[in-house]
């Protein structure tokens, strides 16, 4: 067992599928930093994934393309999301009460969508997913060709999205708005900056790049739906911004650790480990808390983090 597991094959298996399972991460994560620099708390980012999930699945299997399909998932997430900027910014509840309202209802509205339109199956129905492309030159490079340059083109994109967004983030106007409303939100109300608006626009950006990454699993990854599709990777993609300290390279960094977990539980059970399958799938998660419980000590949050702005307030 032990010489399996240390094979070159069972090594370069392990890494591919490390950056593959990192991407449904990645994505929301990067999203969840624009909307948590801007101060809001999301939690309902892994039913905005499951939205976009079958709506992006159901546009595909509709014969409206692969790119159709992500698109509209992109666009489904970003709709979702409203309805979290609607009830944390203008009416100002709870934002964890709203943002596990918003599973629950995806969890029951995703369901209806998908047998309101495939009906109830014996099996899922399927789609003919994004297919690896491989890259002249690099990806027959032994091992190393395998790991990084034998995925479909949403990976390399998700990847592709982390010097964007530090670029936003960092070095533009609307970046530095973001994070001045997150940080004093009453000062940048003085200084004519729209807290409302700012806000609004981070959590809809965070809903688009959360539902590239729930659309991602649908039709580029399992190219099926399934009601337990996502997994969890919404609430590990909030978990994965707080341990990257709302940095987008520690929060890729995050989300590949994470990754690492998702798919050794998967290869120890192809591998027959004799591991309960069951501690196997825990494993994942035990890292998510381990990793939270680390990183929240030293994470240094937004001064309004999670605090509903009026500017009828003193």
């Amino acid at each position: 067992m032990l010489s399996e597991i240390l094979s070159i094959g069972f090594l370069t298996s392990l890494l591919a599928g490390t950056i593959r399972l990192a991407t449904p991460i990645l994505m929301p994560a990067l999203g969840q930093i624009y909307t948590q620099r801007a101060g809001i708390l999301n939690l309902g980012v892994e039913g905005t994934m499951l939205m976009a999930s079958i709506i992006g699945f159901a546009t595909v299997a509709s014969g409206g393309g692969l790119w159709m399909g992500f698109l509209v998932g992109i666009l489904a997430g970003a709709i979702f999301s409203l309805l979290m900027a609607w009830l944390s910014v203008t009416l100002r509840v709870n934002q964890v009460i709203a943002g596990i309202g918003m599973n629950v209802l995806a969890t029951g509205l995703a369901a209806y969508v998908y047998r309101l339109l495939f009906g109830i199956r014996a099996l899922p129905a399927k789609i003919t997913s994004f297919q690896a492309v491989d890259l002249p030159g690099l990806s027959d490079i032994p091992c190393i060709g395998t790991v990084f340059f034998q995925h479909n083109v949403l990976v390399y994109l998700a990847f592709a999205l982390v010097p964007f967004t530090w670029f936003v983030l960092e070095k533009t106007m609307f970046g530095l708005k973001i994070k001045m409303v997150g940080e004093h939100p009453r000062a940048a109300d003085s200084k004519g900056i729209s807290v409302t608006w700012i806000r609004y626009a981070a959590i809809v950006i965070g809903g688009a790049y959360a539902g590239a990454g729930g659309v991602f699993m649908t039709i580029a990854y399992l190219n099926m739906f399934t009601e337990s599709v996502i997994g969890g990777f919404g609430y590990i993609a909030v978990s994965v911004v707080i341990f990257g300290r709302f940095d987008p390279y520690k929060a890729m960094s995050g989300a590949l650790l994470f990754g690492f977990a998702s798919a050794l539980q998967v290869r120890l059970q192809a591998l027959g480990s004799g591991i309960p399958s069951q501690l196997l799938l825990m494993l994942p998660y035990l890292m998510t808390i381990a990793a939270l419980i680390f990183a929240s000590k030293k994470a240094e949050f937004p001064s309004a983090y999670a605090i509903p702005y009026s500017r009828m307030e003193r």
